[in-house]
Order: structure tokens, then sequence, then C-alpha cells
């Protein structure tokens, strides 16, 4: 029995697929995540879904339905929606959430009126995903990202740690944080954008910035936090898959939601920044 629940599913091949690809995503987000955790950007990541969709629905007008067109597209919209924010911000001396709040709310609301413009492109496909029907040549770009991303957080690993914890020292020294943070960016950019043909847009940052958030109640370290929230979303990845196949939930929500109840376990039992490690204080 406990083969046919656990092992069995993976027998099939699109559940392989998924599990692939999500694997790929678990390796690839989290620890950005963790970055954005570390810079207090985590809405940032919710912004850039956002912000991809009108880049989505271009590539998928010009292009078709395929994952190269609308993964370019997407790219350049996310890019230009965190480059037009950080923009507005220096030029006009505002705050840049109300810059970034703007600029994603436009992006949100000219992607849908795109996509519904266009006929045959199904919306809650590009909003929610569909990691169940993932095809060979989404799961070579998901693992693309996956071989992109993770050589290039290792490439600034050293100069973005410091841009991070002091950035008035790197600037002081010449660091040029603001190549570094853009470079980040980027990065952050190309993982959001890998996960939506899975997950959706709306959906794609979940298993990005949950696990990042739940590693902080397991390890004090950085090096301790990327570990932890690559593990958490591998687990994550394969419960939910799990949970869509015995009980007929999609797969992008139910990935999420068991996420989500790492993060809540984490919070509630967590040795660190826990209702029980403060208790025990």
């Amino acid at each position: 029995m406990i083969f046919d629940v656990l092992i069995a599913p993976f027998e099939l091949g699109f559940m392989r697929r998924a599990l692939a690809g999500c694997v790929a995503l678990s390796l690839a987000g989290p620890p950005l995540g963790v970055f954005l955790v570390l810079r207090r950007m985590s809405l940032m990541s919710d912004v850039l879904q956002h912000g991809i969709l009108p880049g989505i629905a271009l590539g998928a007008l010009f292009g078709g339905l395929s994952f190269a067109a609308m993964g370019a597209g997407g790219i350049i919209a996310g890019l230009g929606v965190a480059i037009l924010a950080g923009w507005l911000t220096r030029a006009t001396g505002g705050r840049e959430d109300s810059q970034l709040a703007g600029v994603y709310l436009l992006a949100l609301a000219l992607g849908v009126a795109l996509v519904s413009a266009q006929r045959g492109v199904d919306l809650s496909h590009l909003l929610f995903g569909s990691v169940l029907a993932v095809d060979d040549a989404a799961l070579v770009s998901m693992a693309g990202v996956a071989t992109i991303a993770l050589p290039g957080l290792a490439l600034i690993w050293r100069p973005l740690i410091l841009e991070s914890f002091d950035p008035g020292f790197l600037r002081a020294a010449g660091g040029r944080g603001g190549v570094w943070h853009l470079a980040f960016m980027a990065l952050v950019v190309l993982a959001v954008v890998g996960g939506f043909a899975a997950l959706g847009t709306l959906m794609s940052v979940g298993l990005m910035m949950l696990p990042a958030i739940a590693a902080r109640h397991f390890s004090p370290h950085l090096g301790g936090q990327i570990q932890a929230s690559v593990a958490i979303a591998v687990i994550s990845a394969y419960a939910g898959l799990l949970l869509s196949f015995h009980f007929d939930i999609p797969a992008g929500p139910a990935i999420v939601l068991s996420a989500g109840t790492m993060w809540v376990g984490g919070l509630a039992v967590g040795p660190r920044e826990s209702f029980l490690a403060r208790w025990l204080r």
C-alpha cells in the first residue's frame, strides 16, 4: 500500500516529467528567495510574477503557444518592470514600494487585456499553470533555468552578500552595487519565468518564496538556509504532486499549499524564530 501511495504514481510519464521540472525549479528558485528575504525584498517576487504577464502575452501573440517565445517575452517584461520601477524611484525621489505597486498593477492589467484579446489562449492556464501537462520542451527549459541560475548565483555570491549586509561599504569601496543588484534581479526574473509553465504567473513564486521563508526557522546561517530551502521545496513538490494525483487537486496549488504547510510547521515548532523556540526561552 505504501508503494501504491508514494511511488506508483511516478511510474506514469507525465508525473515523472512534472517531478523533474519541479525539482529543477526547487534548485533554482529557493536560493534566490533566501536572498530576497535577506534583502527585505520578499514582495518583489510578487511584483515580478505579475509583471511578466504582458511579455508572455506578446510572446504568445507573435510566436504562438511555445515556451521559448512566451519565456523570452516574460524575461524582457520582468526586467523592464524592475528597471522602470527603480528608475522612477531615482527620478522622482518617491518611495520604491509605491512605484513598484503602480508599475506591476498596470502590467497585470495590460497582460490580462492582451491575453483576453487573443483567441485560443487560455488565461487560466497562463495564470495558474498546468504542471501535469509539462512537455519535454518545457522540461528542458526549466532545467535550463536551473543550469543558468545556479552558476549565475555562484558567480555573484560574494559581492551579493556584501551588498546585502553592508551596501554602504561596497559603495565606498567602488564595488558597483547596482551592477550586482541588477544581475541578481535578472536571475530572479529568469526563475519566475521558468516556473510559469508549470505553476502559472500567479503561483510561480510560491515554490521560490515559501521554502525560503520557512528556511529561516531551521538555520541561523545563510548557507544552511539555502540548503533547507531547497530541501523544503523538493519535499513540497513531491508531496503536492501526490496530493494532486490522489485527491484530484490542481497540481500547482497543491504544491504551494504543501510548501505553506512546511512554513507553518517551521513557524510553530522550528528550532529558531518559532512559537516553540520563544516559549522555551
